[in-house]
């Protein structure tokens, strides 16, 4: 029987580089991974377009389409990408802010105001910090080249907010540091981070921050799931099932060989001791589970987050956001 063909659409992270190579084989499945590096480029070709069986794709607009009952496309419990996001808000000094509560009346850049990044951060922002985010304006714009962040098709707010376009010729990095803009956050830094003095992070203590929260909320922001074309799944639905057990294993590789220590296999000098602390913070010292269950108190944290941010009219249930459980036997 001949194997389905398939393209998959992911950045060429550790956790995918088995499949990649064919060292992890998804049964049934004539699998063409296509590495594209820039995540925003994925997202909107796939949803612009349609254009991969399966993909990377932005959580947060995935749910959005879900809960629109707009969405060409079903979702597995795999999480390509996840970030802790304290340390990427980025101030002027002379903005005056010194705390979260000091964002409140200041203009704040943001790549685009219904990214996944940008959502943990306002989430985390009103619940950790009591921050009221509707008295800061967002300015929307690409944060270290002039212009706009990718193309992406624009998501429809379910209540007015207030946000600028950045149609200057300038970034959202160089309006910061220009003094026009008071503070950035969202997916990246401004380059003059660590090189003009004025440009620092408002949590430069990020990491014990990151940790405490993690260890108190259990929640490591997911940013990317994986998006498989619907009409795909609906005509072979055992594709999620195969390509989900394909990137369980692959994900199972990645981590055996970064535990590996008698070769360092990344240029990090201190892994060692990193890979302790992940044993001391993470259960079992895995930082990247897959599936619904290790993963609820993130998921329910971001839904909530969209409905708080008028980006869907309700939180879902997480179990109605992906293929069901029960079909994998991973």
């Amino acid at each position: 029987m001949s194997k389905l063909p398939l393209t998959f659409a992911c950045a060429l992270y550790d956790r995918a580089q088995a499949l990649y190579t064919g060292d992890v084989q998804a049964e049934g499945i004539d699998l063409n991974f296509i590495v594209i590096d820039s995540p925003r480029e994925i997202f909107d070709r796939m949803a612009g377009g349609l254009e991969f069986g399966a993909a990377e794709f932005s959580s947060s607009e995935f749910i959005a389409r879900m809960s629109a009952n707009k969405c060409p496309f079903v979702a597995l419990p795999v999480f390509m990408s996840r970030v802790f996001r304290h340390s990427y808000i980025v101030v002027n000094r002379r903005s005056g802010i010194k705390t979260a509560k000091d964002l409140e009346g200041k203009r704040v850049g943001v790549p685009l105001y219904t990214q996944t990044a940008a959502v943990w951060l306002r989430g985390i922002l009103q619940h950790e910090y009591g921050v009221d985010l509707s008295k800061i304006h967002w300015v929307q714009g690409a944060m270290n080249v002039s212009g706009s962040h990718g193309s992406p098709k624009a998501l429809a707010l379910l209540k007015p907010v207030s946000i600028e376009i950045n149609r200057t010729e300038k970034s959202l990095g160089k309006l910061l540091e220009d003094g026009e803009l008071d503070a950035t956050m969202g997916s990246d830094v401004p380059r003059s981070l660590g090189i003009n003095p004025d440009i620092v992070r408002l949590f430069p203590d990020f990491r014990e921050i990151e940790k405490e929260y993690y260890k108190r909320t259990r929640i490591f922001p997911i940013m990317h799931l994986v998006a498989i074309r619907r009409d795909i799944y609906e005509k072979h639905p055992f594709v999620a099932t195969s390509l989900y057990k394909a990137l369980c294993k692959s994900r199972e590789i990645a981590l055996a060989r970064m535990r590996y220590e008698g070769a360092l296999r990344y240029m990090l000098p201190w892994l060692g001791a990193d890979l302790v602390e992940l044993r001391e913070v993470f259960p079992g010292g895995d930082p990247w589970p897959y599936g619904i269950e290790p993963n609820r108190p993130t998921i329910e944290a971001l839904v909530t987050y969209l409905a708080e941010q008028h980006m869907i009219a309700a939180p879902m249930p997480v179990e109605d956001l992906f293929v069901p459980v029960s079909t994998f036997d991973a």
